[in-house]
């Protein structure tokens, strides 16, 4: 009862419902937009090659991450990922570029919006280049394309719709974020993976059941319960770090009185950098599967560069791995600045106990981030491998994509953001929250709470 209870409470929020319906609205124009089909392409020709192809290699991991869009040859083949490199392209800049480094950190909002320009043009130039790769993939299927259409018209009229289909996306992404529910390329990938799970667990199911193995499917579904509340408990944990206010004197009609300093805590998350490095690890290893596509057929097509287009390879899960670390530990770097909280406690009359304020303060918040950021990326890591492990112990290769990996991770990441979103909406309408007891730690959670950089 009460979950109807709270559905209709979101429902009888004017603002919320509109959003939510805008939200949703924009989701079907994008996943009618993946069933749309490149003029000169035969679709009959691709869904042949798709069934006869290995579901272990990184094309089936693209096409669960677009909807179906990328083995549909569709308009929106490529999705947001030429948005998601590129982004990755500006946040490492701005580690190694003074430019970049002033444009995030010293000119506010002119400086995003320079950023957001430099980004979008960059998405184009990706796009043009993986573009290229994607329908020489194409051309060496055959049959895939019609003879009818020549070759010069092939490509210039198909680049040049992929890569309106990838800014299209992108613009949908935004619109999402400024007038939805938020986070618009993440609920765009989202809504690409999920439209991918149903098949892939029907099929699991049919596959076990025919075995007369109904037990082990059980046994699968509880340790993919197993998995997802470790992936919840570790996106929400957070370390208190205790803050005590310092005394101050208060009083009326001359008479002053010291009062006891209060005490508080600032909430660190043991992962700050949330969905984003698994994200942003899967985007650049499309870019191996990306170089195999103009080199195919060479002697580069085999050996260890091919080795990381094979999501179940060892060296992809290593790679994947390490990058997921080192991303973490990068986006919680921007995320989070020591400095800031320093700066912040300081200016706040407030301290850590046995903690001497400013540089003291920053070095010792910088100590515990690095800390707590270690088993956090080493838990993401596990978690982006963790589909092959799958896949080695007999599950279904499609099914073991959404056991781990990064659909699980987008899948729970995005879903607690969209409900942080909800439950902020529900508390301010004085309504009752999603859960009935507690909030949803780490994203709602009381502490003090510290402006960060998007």
């Amino acid at each position: 009862m009460k979950l109807f209870t709270v559905i209709k409470n979101i429902w009888s929020i004017k603002e919320l419902r509109q959003r939510i319906l805008f939200t949703l609205a924009l989701l079907l124009i994008y996943r009618v937009g993946t069933f749309v089909v490149l003029p000169g392409v035969v679709p009959a020709a691709l869904e042949k090659s798709a069934q006869n192809r290995n579901a272990n290699d990184l094309l089936g991991l693209i096409n669960i991450f677009t909807g179906g869009a990328f083995d549909n040859a569709a308009i929106f083949a490529l999705g947001v990922m030429p948005y998601i490199t590129a982004s990755i392209i500006v946040q490492l800049l701005g580690f190694a570029v003074p430019y970049f480094q002033r444009l995030q950190t010293k000119e506010g909002e002119s400086g995003r919006k320079r950023l957001n320009q430099i980004t979008r043009i960059l998405t184009v130039a990706i796009t043009l280049v993986q573009g290229g790769g994607y329908l020489q993939l194409i051309r060496s299927i055959p049959g895939a394309v019609s003879p009818e259409i020549p070759d010069s018209l092939f490509w210039f009229t198909n680049i040049i719709i992929l890569t309106a289909g990838t800014i299209f996306c992108m613009w949908l992404g935004e619109r999402i974020t400024d007038k939805g529910i938020g986070n618009g390329v993440s609920l765009i990938i989202q809504a690409g993976i999920i439209a991918r799970l149903p098949q892939a667990f029907v099929f699991e199911f049919q596959n076990l059941f025919g075995d007369n193995r109904p037990l082990l499917f059980l046994l699968e579904l509880a340790f993919f319960f197993v998995i997802v509340l470790a992936t919840i408990l570790v996106i929400q944990g957070v370390r208190r770090i205790p803050i005590q206010f310092a005394k101050r004197m208060v009083g009326r009609s001359g008479t002053s009185l010291p009062t006891a300093g209060a005490r508080d805590y600032l909430p660190l998350k043991v992962n700050s950098a949330g969905v984003m490095p698994i994200i942003f690890a899967q985007a650049l290893m499309f870019l191996p599967a990306t170089v195999i596509q103009y080199v195919s057929g060479s002697q580069v097509d085999t050996g260890r560069v091919h080795m990381f287009s094979d999501i179940y390879s060892m060296g992809y899960n290593i790679a994947f791995f390490l990058l997921i670390v080192i991303f973490t530990y990068v986006y919680t770097a921007l995320m989070i600045n020591p400095t800031n909280y320093a700066e912040y406690l300081k200016r706040s009359n407030a301290f850590i106990p046995g903690v001497k304020p400013g540089e003291a303060t920053s070095e010792y918040i910088d100590n515990i981030m690095t800390r707590i950021t270690l088993p956090g990326a080493v838990f993401l890591g596990l978690i982006g491998i963790l589909p092959s492990i799958a896949a080695t112990l007999g599950v279904n290769q499609q099914f073991a994509l959404f056991f781990g990996g990064t659909t699980l991770l987008i899948m729970v990441g995005v879903a607690l953001d969209t409900l942080q979103v909800i439950e902020s909406y529900l508390l301010t309408q004085k309504y009752d929250g999603l859960i009935k007891s507690g909030r949803i730690q780490g994203r709602a959670s009381s502490g003090v709470q510290i402006g960060q950089p998007q």
